[in-house]
């Protein structure tokens, strides 16, 4: 439930995201976006709705085993990352960054809000819920970061190269836009290998913890190989 509540969530920022007063983009995972088939209004209130019902589920994770303070950690985590400490404050400055000089301590920054900031929480509440030690809570929540890092950037590079086909989205309107990206700041070839070098670190903050976890590592692997 905790990994559905993410997903709802993470699905009501797609549907923002997309608005026109946002990144105004008509494709999402293949098909037309949700205020191009239900009209604005609709979609807003849609991610609304998303957005709220997160919270719902993490809350109700004491019926399924979790503890109260687990349920209350939970959601705190996800809200942290949600607001203008995290996703919300992260889109903010990447509207404020369009078409504006930019270094890379910068962008890192939006993006540690924004993608960085959700992965993180999403492995956090992981811990939590596994009852993790401290330690390796914490060890995990910036692994989530690093891991939210190389998905921006493998995000970033695929606009570049991909298809429309591939990604299901519309390529090349980061660009167009005037977008702060990996790409456009360091160059493709640039970008490739600070790709590489940010997948490294996801790894080798996962043999800092206290257990192996390979699926996190396949799933760094999966990031930064991805095509879709």
């Amino acid at each position: 439930r905790a990994g559905c509540s993410f997903e709802v969530l993470h699905t009501y920022s797609l549907i923002h995201d997309d608005l026109p007063a946002m990144d105004n983009d008509d494709l999402r995972r293949g098909k037309p976006t949700c205020h191009k088939v239900f009209g604005e209004a609709n979609a807003i209130l849609a991610g609304d709705a998303l957005l709220t019902l997160a919270f719902e589920g993490l809350a109700s994770l004491p019926s399924l085993g979790a503890s109260p303070q687990e349920a209350l950690e939970a959601v705190s985590v996800l809200a942290r990352a949600t607001g203008m400490a995290g996703m919300v404050g992260g889109q903010v400055l990447d509207l404020a960054a369009e078409g504006q000089p930019i270094d890379l301590p910068q962008l890192r920054t939006i993006h540690r809000f924004k993608t960085g900031a959700l992965m993180a929480a999403a492995v956090e509440v992981g811990a939590i819920l596994g009852r993790a030690s401290p330690e390796d809570r914490a060890g995990l929540a910036r692994f989530g970061s690093a891991l939210g890092l190389l998905f921006q950037i493998v995000d970033d590079i695929l606009d570049e190269e991909g298809t429309t086909a591939e990604l299901g989205k519309t390529t090349g309107k980061d660009r167009a836009a005037g977008k702060a990206t990996y790409p456009a700041l360091l160059g493709l070839d640039e970008a490739k290998r600070f790709a590489r070098a940010t997948a490294d670190e996801c790894r080798t903050l996962l043999q800092g913890l206290s257990h192996p976890l390979p699926f996190l590592q396949e799933l760094v692997g999966f990031i930064h190989e991805r095509r879709h």
